[in-house]
């Protein structure tokens, strides 16, 4: 194969059409048609010399991983905001760029908050089942109440990109919107929004809670944090499972501490703790919350972009 036809770019995961046909007419790119491995692109890259490769969850690329790729390797593209699937230290050690796509999930994923907010504030999930199941009696004034969101105070762990978004949509409900994060957000990003300088102050005062905070350690969401939120307070967590102790959440949600939750994410995905599924006060959805055609097409081209900016010597747009 002649330099300029030789592939240039590993896609290590079933990306959508559209960011496949531009990455096989502008990279040669290999396109694999289901997710590999992490061995599985070290023996590609062994084998071919490609500069560039793009990975998801499962072709995460540990310390091991890394050490084992050839010197031809000079971008790891990730095409989600997040990390945590990779060593991104052993990778710089290497001199290796890694890029994620920060800003591609922002509007999506701040919707699909607020659907979570909503549908957990309003017994989504019970009245879509009354309805399936053939409905068959009317309910009095009393019976299947939800909480209303409107007037309510939405505390938002994370004022970064998407914190931001669902702030502002948010303020559209007429909520009150508090927030808390590492630093205070400049004034003209806060948009009205109160700052808190630590969780532990700002729970007391959440009726609904929204997580926007990468995962990994300790749990930032245990007992004793469940517990500073108000009762018939509201819990979303559309970040990652990791941050939330699942005992002390399904503890606080049956015991009637909480009113609902809506949930996106758990901390064993695709094997996820079956308590909550047989509680009829949660909103449960598989980790879907960048699941629109707009947005995974976005993903993967700002990857691409990345890829090539490195590739032609330019300082990559997104590094990590």
């Amino acid at each position: 194969m002649s330099r300029e036809n030789r592939t240039r770019l590993l896609i290590a995961r079933k990306v959508p059409a559209a960011v496949a046909r531009r990455a096989e007419a502008q990279f040669h790119a290999f396109v694999t048609e289901s997710d590999m491995d992490a061995g599985s692109v070290v023996d590609f890259c062994e084998k071919h010399d490609v500069p560039a490769i793009l990975i998801g969850k499962k072709s995460g690329l540990q310390v091991e991983h890394i050490t084992a790729l050839p010197s031809t390797v000079k971008i790891i593209a990730n095409a989600s905001a997040g990390f945590d699937h990779m060593d991104v230290a052993a990778a710089r050690n290497r001199g290796i760029v890694v890029t994620n796509a920060p800003d591609a999930l922002t509007e999506c994923t701040a919707d699909f908050s607020m659907l979570l907010v909503l549908a957990a504030c309003r017994r989504a999930s019970e009245y879509e089942r009354i309805m399936r199941s053939g409905w068959g009696k009317s309910f009095g004034m009393t019976e299947m109440l939800g909480t209303r969101v409107n007037g309510k105070t939405l505390g938002i762990v994370g004022f970064g990109r998407i914190g931001r978004a669902v702030a502002k949509r948010a303020q559209g409900f007429g909520m009150r919107v508090i927030y808390t994060d590492v630093t205070r957000a400049a004034e003209s990003l806060e948009n009205g929004a109160t700052y808190y300088a630590s969780l532990a102050d700002m729970l007391p005062h959440c009726q609904v809670l929204t997580l926007h905070v990468p995962g990994g350690g300790v749990p930032l969401m245990a007992k004793n944090e469940f517990g500073l939120l108000p009762k018939g307070a509201v819990f979303v967590n559309a970040a990652r499972g990791g941050l939330v102790d699942e005992d002390a959440l399904y503890e606080a949600l049956t015991s009637g501490h909480l009113f609902s939750a809506g949930l996106d994410v758990y901390r064993n995905e695709r094997n996820t703790d079956k308590r909550f599924a047989a509680i009829d006060n949660v909103f449960l959805t598989p980790h879907m919350a960048s699941a629109t055609v707009e947005t995974r097409d976005q993903m993967g081209f700002t990857a691409l972009d990345n890829v090539a900016a490195v590739l032609d010597g330019r300082t990559a747009l997104n590094p990590v």
